[in-house]
């Protein structure tokens, strides 16, 4: 079912990463301080499928764009 707002943990789902908050925190963790000049989908830690997910969720402003924004924020922090 689809539906206006995805939270956090279904986009890495969706994206095939462990979407427990434990491995989402290690995710975020381990990819932390993304250069500015990458676009989040041309991110190397995405393979062919996830890339292509997250630059359709943005060029289409589809329902996961929201989310998508969020990870591409969260991503842009320094790691603590």
């Amino acid at each position: 079912m689809e539906h206006g707002f995805h939270p956090f943990h279904e986009l890495f789902k969706q994206l095939g990463l462990d979407c427990s908050p434990a491995g989402i925190e290690a995710f975020l963790r381990a990819h932390a301080a993304l250069s500015p000049d990458v676009m989040l989908p041309d991110a190397p830690f995405w393979n062919p499928a996830q890339a292509a997910f997250l630059r359709d969720a943005l060029s289409a402003d589809s329902d996961w764009a929201e989310v998508v924004d969020a990870l591409n924020a969260a991503l842009r922090r320094e790691p603590t």
